[in-house]
C-alpha cells in the first residue's frame, strides 16, 4: 500500500509549557469536512520525521517512510473552517508526539481527511447543565464545545474542572477565565496537584479534579448540587481519574452513557 501524502501544514505554534504545545493545521489543496465538537482528527509524520531531543531514544524505524498516525481531538471551533486546533502533549515514549513536537510554522503533515467520535453534545438535552470534567490535555474537547456553542446564550449552566500538576499546565486558562467573566452561567474551576513546586503561592484548589467535587466548590458557584435529572458530565483524561470520577457519580445514580443506554456520564479516554 502506497504511503499517504502529506497533504496539511502547521500554520501556528505555541508553546504551552516545556512538553505541551498548541498546533494550528491548514489542509493543502482541500478543504475541512464538517465536524461536531468534541470530535477527533488523525494526524500523522513519516517514521523518518526528526524526534524531540528530549524524548527517549528509539530503534531506527525499520520503514522510514510509513506514517505513524495518532487520534487527536479538535480544540477548535467546528464553526472555524480555515484550520484545525490541537493541543498536544509530549510522551517521552511515544512515537509520534515527539515528531509533532519538531514541527514549526510552514512544516507539512498527514492529516485524516475523516473526522469522527461519539463524545459531542449531540445527545445532551439543550435544558440540561453542563459538567466538563478534565486532566491535562484532556481539554481539548471541551475548548471545541465551548468556542462552538457559547455558554450563557440559554439556561444552561456550563462548568469546567480542569486538573494539571501545576498552574503553567493548565492549558486554555486565560480563556476560560475569559469565558467567566462574561456570564455567570460559566464556571471555571481549576486545580493543580503539586502547589509545593509553584513558583508564586497557588491561593486557588489543590490536589485533583474528585476532590473539587467532594469539596462542594461547584455547588458554591452553582447554588446547587448537579443531579442526574438536571446535569449531564463529560469525562475526559486520565484513566484513573475517570475511573474514579465514573464510581462517584455512579453513587449519587447517574448513569454512563451508551448509544443503548442512554445517561449522564460520558466518557472519553486519552490513552
Amino acid at each position: 500500500m502506497p504511503t499517504p501524502e502529506l497533504n496539511a501544514r502547521v500554520a501556528e505554534r505555541s508553546e504551552v509549557a516545556p512538553g505541551l504545545c498548541i498546533l494550528r493545521v491548514v489542509p493543502e489543496g482541500w478543504e475541512l469536512p464538517d465536524f461536531l465538537p468534541g470530535q477527533f482528527a488523525v494526524l500523522g509524520l513519516p517514521a523518518s520525521a526528526p524526534r524531540d531531543p528530549f524524548a527517549d531514544l528509539e530503534e531506527p524505524p525499520r520503514e522510514p517512510d510509513k506514517l505513524i498516525r495518532r487520534s487527536y481531538s479538535i480544540a477548535s471551533s467546528s464553526k472555524a473552517r480555515e484550520y484545525l486546533e490541537f493541543y498536544v502533549a509530549l510522551v517521552h515514549s511515544g512515537s509520534l508526539s515527539p515528531r509533532l513536537f519538531m514541527l514549526r510554522p510552514g512544516d507539512r503533515l498527514w492529516l485524516g481527511k475523516k473526522f469522527t467520535g461519539l463524545f459531542t453534545l449531540a445527545e445532551v438535552p439543550p435544558e440540561q447543565n453542563l459538567l466538563l470534567i478534565a486532566t491535562g490535555t484532556g481539554i481539548a474537547p471541551y475548548m471545541s464545545m465551548l468556542r462552538t456553542h457559547a455558554p450563557g446564550a440559554g439556561a444552561r449552566r456550563s462548568a469546567v474542572l480542569h486538573g494539571a500538576r501545576h498552574s503553567w499546565d493548565l492549558g486554555y486558562r486565560s480563556e476560560l477565565l475569559a469565558l467567566q467573566r462574561g456570564t455567570d452561567r460559566f464556571t471555571y474551576l481549576p486545580v493543580i496537584s503539586r502547589p509545593e513546586e509553584e513558583f508564586d503561592p497557588w491561593r486557588q484548589h489543590t490536589g485533583y479534579v474528585q476532590d473539587l467535587w467532594r469539596s462542594g466548590a461547584l455547588d458554591a458557584a452553582w447554588g446547587f448540587h448537579p443531579r442526574p435529572e438536571d446535569t449531564h458530565v463529560f469525562l475526559c483524561g486520565n484513566p484513573a481519574m475517570v475511573d474514579q470520577m465514573s464510581a462517584i457519580l455512579q453513587a449519587e445514580g447517574f448513569i454512563e452513557h451508551s448509544p443503548k443506554a442512554p445517561g449522564q456520564i460520558h466518557v472519553e479516554r486519552y490513552w
